[in-house]
């Protein structure tokens, strides 16, 4: 076949169905592709079409360094509620929070990333825990003073924070805050 040049690549690249050149995009590609053009028709770059045609294309340090730093959600549950409440209680309360977080930020370019159709199967969410009322309000101010978007959720009418979720991230942005957090089991 020879050696496809840049031009003939873009030509090539236009012959090709929309639906078909996004088949050569990977999901992260098009979860992009989707978030700069919204619903509008697309026109896809011809560096990543070029990388998906090429037969012994290489991943770059870039793409490994995207692949890595995937968007993340964080959520933080009290380990007091979740001992004393009934489990499906304690998860909606997480829920509340997540929903209500992407909601508020749902303009923001990571949450389009993370809430577009391409992302939507391979979403990533991180579920931690906390002692109790303190630690998450603690959390929270600490969230705020670094200029870290999240939810506190205050369960009503009993007007007490429950738990916390982040806006989505780039986890190299927002794990730090998380390191000393437990797991919830």
């Amino acid at each position: 076949m020879g050696i496809l040049t840049l031009p003939s690549l873009v030509r090539l690249k236009a012959s090709i169905p929309l639906p078909a050149r996004l088949n050569l995009l990977s999901d992260r590609e098009k979860a992009q592709c989707f978030c700069k053009s919204g619903l509008q028709n697309t026109q896809l770059t011809a560096t990543a079409t070029r990388r998906r045609m090429s037969a012994d294309a290489t991943v770059d340090s870039s793409e490994t360094a995207a692949a890595e730093d995937v968007v993340v959600q964080y959520v933080v549950l009290r380990r007091d509620l979740i001992d004393t409440w009934p489990l499906g209680s304690v998860v909606t309360q997480g829920c509340h929070a997540s929903v209500a977080a992407i909601w508020e930020h749902k303009d923001d370019p990571s949450t389009l990333l993370y809430c577009s159709p391409p992302a939507l199967d391979s979403m990533h969410k991180v579920t931690l825990e906390v002692k109790g009322e303190t630690q998450i309000v603690n959390l929270s101010e600490k969230l705020k003073s670094a200029g870290i978007l999240h939810k506190l959720w205050i369960e009503q009418p009993e007007n007490y924070p429950t738990c916390l979720a982040t806006k989505p991230y780039p986890k190299s942005v927002v794990s730090p805050f998380f390191r000393k957090l437990k797991l919830c089991k």
